[in-house]
């Protein structure tokens, strides 16, 4: 699941995206680059999150690097979950 987009289910944080950069358990460790970095992540359990199974070109350009152990900016996971809200507005306007 590392590097998929995941929608908070329950918390004070629902319905907020992060991207999963690691897993353990029943547990996974969540970023948004912006309160949650990856050096300070969320834990969450894996039954509080909703996988966005929906790709985008960049997220798998992350998701890769994120699977390979590549260094990942902060701003890469912000534009990665902007990019991926934009796209999920389009197609409710459509």
């Amino acid at each position: 699941m590392i590097g998929w987009l995941a929608r908070a289910k329950a918390g004070h944080d629902k319905d907020k995206l992060y991207i999963i950069i690691e897993e353990k358990g029943e547990y996974v460790f969540l970023a948004d680059g912006e309160s949650k970095t990856q050096a300070k992540p969320k834990k969450k359990n894996k039954k509080h999150i909703q996988i966005c199974k929906k790709q985008i070109p960049f997220l798998a350009q992350l998701q890769k690097k994120l699977m390979q152990g590549q260094p990942v900016r902060e701003e890469e996971i912000k534009r990665a979950i902007k990019l991926f809200g934009k796209s999920e507005m389009e197609e409710e306007n459509v």
